[in-house]
């Protein structure tokens, strides 16, 4: 549902309800349902404008001009700016999670290693599906950081905590090194298809270049690496979003 932060509910993954052609619609129906309509709108057009201009450059009035409304208007749905960004992440990245299915659900014995291969091409999957949404989650470096509200985020948290320990299910079956930190070989296979990503959506590759190949073998090259084990001295940092 739709509602303005007075109600108490954020503006998110709204659901458009289904009304038959001839049902009738109350003044209470009527009424979410355009205001269900205002606040996707309001999301398109900052989603739109923040990967066009740069989230930094867009503002209030812009926004409110793109979808002819006023300011004022906005504001009886987010309060500021970082609001309507903050809506924009979450509703990315629960897209981001609902759209990858473990190999595990068709394949019941496929290896933690399976998982972690299908889950980081996911990532790179999104970035080719949902390009704005990724843009804006991970290329725009002037958006707010979103551990300013833990609490809204904390579903992130959570499944990055699964990835993790899916890693040390990994470790520990003898993928990868003995000793190896499941942090490490998070973050270097992250950075790896996020580079994939990256090089595609900001059009760095050469004409023709096969984009999903790339992603591919980058990943299988990182994994080769991890698995067969080097010295190095990288340590992980703490955590953060």
């Amino acid at each position: 549902m739709v509602a303005s932060a007075s109600d108490g509910v954020r503006i998110v993954n709204a659901v458009q309800r289904d009304y038959s052609p001839g049902e009738a619609l109350g003044v209470k129906e009527r009424q979410e349902r355009e205001r269900e309509a205002t606040g996707r709108a309001i999301l398109d057009a900052a989603r739109d404008l923040f990967v066009a201009e740069g989230y930094q450059n867009v503002s209030i009035r812009k926004i409110a001009e793109r979808i002819e409304y006023s300011p004022a208007a906005i504001y009886s749905y987010f309060p500021s700016k970082d609001d309507i960004f903050l809506a924009l992440a979450e509703e990315g990245f629960r897209m981001l999670f609902d759209s990858h299915e473990c190999v595990r659900k068709e394949h019941h014995h496929a290896s933690a290693l399976d998982c972690l291969r299908s889950g980081f091409l996911n990532v790179y999957r999104f970035s080719r599906d949902h390009q704005e949404y990724y843009a804006l989650m991970f290329l725009d470096r002037s958006v707010p950081r979103l551990s300013r509200d833990w609490q809204r985020f904390a579903f992130v948290v959570e499944m990055r905590s699964q990835i993790t320990a899916l890693i040390q299910q990994a470790i520990d079956a003898g993928d990868f090194p003995e000793g190896t930190q499941a942090e490490t070989v998070f973050r270097v296979l992250m950075v790896s298809i996020q580079g994939a990503a990256a090089m595609r959506l900001c059009d760095r590759l050469v004409p023709g270049e096969d984009a999903d190949g790339l992603a591919q073998v980058t990943l299988e090259a990182a994994l080769t690496g991890l698995r067969t084990g080097f010295d190095h001295s990288y340590r992980p940092s703490n955590f953060c979003i």
